[in-house]
């Protein structure tokens, strides 16, 4: 794999936008629902994104090509759109964004996992190696920095969602790089990144306002509390997570392969550093250096082997 400076960029940019996601997320939970913030989100971003997808919907053939293939989109809206982000956002009421995105650099496990297990790739030795440092990490994040409690670790909920956020996104990852037969070739619309976004967000807006309804049947939440900063971070996170990254990581998929992806997700940690302890005050502890540590090891010994095939 050649690692231009283009695809680098491609690669690096949605880590950015995302752990910035994720600190003002902590924010504007604080204020609204994290089911309707989610639902919030994507239904601007659907707006903004019409007058660039359009075509997807705009004749009765163009619908009707979406019709023929609503039951992979629907899974993709409900994955990558619906239930990915949702689930970060309710993760942020009892995990801080640090801890968030550490457990999130378990993605090249659950890369590899579901690659073996539904796609027969097999992941070499090195990146074998590499995942296994990068989960190490997420260890010492649940076991905050004492190895001991690991035998007797009780996870905080935060934990636990953001760990099934992760298997949905590399599920999600997945798709988009192994795509059926219906979705490629000649047989695949001919959908540009805004066309096909915009046809996910319909299906995954569908899913999030269903979710937060029955959120507010089964445990209402208080009235949202509106404010110039709140509108400021739901515009940021419908244009800059949703998508500006979205595009980003689809061109990241597509050329780096889905492995080599959520290995540069995981600079995703160090940006949210940086940010939580500039933004809301939360300073990163001894244990999550630790975790960072060991997380880079991970890429770095993943990446050996594309490193000497280029040379």
């Amino acid at each position: 794999m050649n690692l231009s400076p283009r695809l680098f960029f491609f690669l690096i940019l949605p880590p950015l936008l995302w752990a910035i996601n994720a600190v003002v997320g902590r924010i504007a939970i604080e204020r609204m629902d994290p089911l309707w913030l989610n639902a919030v989100r994507w239904a601007l971003a659907l707006v903004l994104l019409l007058p660039l997808g359009w075509r997807a919907f705009g004749t009765p053939a163009a619908r009707a090509r979406v019709r023929a293939r609503w039951a992979h989109l629907a899974v993709l809206g409900l994955i990558g759109v619906g239930a990915y982000n949702a689930l970060q956002y309710m993760a942020l009421r009892t995990s801080t964004p640090l801890n968030v995105t550490l457990i999130a650099s378990s993605a090249p496990v659950w890369m590899m996992l579901i690659g073996a297990l539904f796609y027969r790739v097999i992941p070499r030795p090195v990146q074998v190696l590499g995942a296994l440092l990068s989960l190490a990490g997420v260890a010492v994040v649940l076991s905050r920095g004492e190895p001991a409690a690991l035998a007797r670790i009780e996870f905080v909920e935060g934990d636990l969602l953001m760990l099934l956020a992760m298997v949905g996104w590399t599920a999600y990852s997945w798709m988009l790089a192994r795509p059926p037969a219906h979705m490629t070739g000649e047989a695949r619309p001919a959908w540009n990144w805004a066309e096909f976004l915009a046809v996910q967000c319909v299906f995954g807006v569908g899913w999030a306002v269903a979710a937060a309804a029955a959120g507010d049947l089964i445990l209402p939440s208080g009235p949202t509390q509106w404010s110039w900063g709140l509108v400021a971070i739901i515009v940021y996170v419908a244009v800059g997570p949703s998508i500006i990254a979205y595009r980003a990581w689809g061109v990241a998929v597509a050329e780096a392969g889905p492995a080599v992806a959520a290995i540069f997700y995981n600079f995703n940690p160090l940006f949210t550093a940086v940010l939580s302890a500039a933004v809301i005050g939360e300073w990163p502890r001894l244990y999550h250096g630790a975790a960072f540590v060991l997380i880079v090891g991970g890429i770095l010994v993943s990446t050996q082997t594309a490193r000497r095939r280029a040379a």
